[in-house]
């Protein structure tokens, strides 16, 4: 269950849809408004920013990337994309414009409501101060403070470039982080378009922090947009 002052914005098109998002988050704490329009929903924001966005990317008066740019210009409520099956190239464009992250429909409430935990947490962290030096998922530990990276409790040598990629994905924890924002991070701008670094280096963590690099459980792959560290 979850707050109950946690408002969320559901800004989706399609009636059946939009009531069943409300009545599961309306099942699970949560409070919720609701906008079958670009335009309404930047009205509710108005009235009273959210603590979070479900928004559709196919609207019937905006597109939901415009909308996602929009709202970045004066707010960094976590945003939550709802993306169609298979347009990846969208999904990538509006978590480079600032989403946080994207569920393909369908969906599983399982998913969803996790998904919703990820992001509350992750704003939480933001707006609360400097967060825990050191993380930990599951038999990964990394010591921030002292970039130091552990594995079962044995420590891991990484690369210079391996460890600025894990800190890149260990900075949004659970959220899926995207090719060209890594390689922009990492290698600069001129490389944004080469997504082999990345699956080379990325291999290469695996290996090293993986307990089977064959079937990753941490370092998880994004198909065709990205990659994920799991904070769960």
């Amino acid at each position: 269950m979850s707050d109950s002052k946690t408002q969320i914005l559901v800004i989706e098109d399609e009636p059946s849809l939009r009531r069943f998002l409300a009545v599961t988050l309306a099942a699970n704490g949560y409070q919720v408004v609701e906008a079958g329009t670009a335009r309404r929903g930047l009205e509710l924001f108005a009235e009273g920013p959210p603590q979070l966005i479900l928004l559709d990317l196919g609207l019937p008066d905006g597109d939901g990337v415009e909308l996602t740019q929009q709202l970045r210009g004066f707010s960094q409520v976590p945003i939550i994309v709802l993306s169609a099956r298979g347009d990846e190239s969208a999904k990538i464009r509006a978590l480079d414009a600032g989403a946080d992250d994207y569920l393909t429909k369908p969906f599983a409430v399982g998913e969803l409501l996790a998904r919703l935990r990820v992001a509350l947490r992750h704003s939480a962290r933001a707006t609360g101060g400097p967060s825990d030096p050191v993380f930990t998922a599951g038999e990964l530990r990394v010591d921030l403070s002292r970039r130091q990276v552990f594995r079962g409790g044995e420590e891991v040598h990484l690369t210079p470039i391996e460890y600025r990629i894990l800190t890149v994905l260990l900075q949004s924890a659970g959220k899926v982080v995207t090719h060209k924002h890594l390689l922009t991070t990492v290698w600069g701008p001129r490389h944004a378009g080469e997504v082999h670094y990345l699956r080379v280096y990325m291999a290469q963590l695996r290996q090293k922090l993986e307990a089977d690099p064959n079937h990753p459980r941490l370092l998880l792959t994004e198909a065709g947009v990205g990659y994920r560290l799991k904070s769960e």
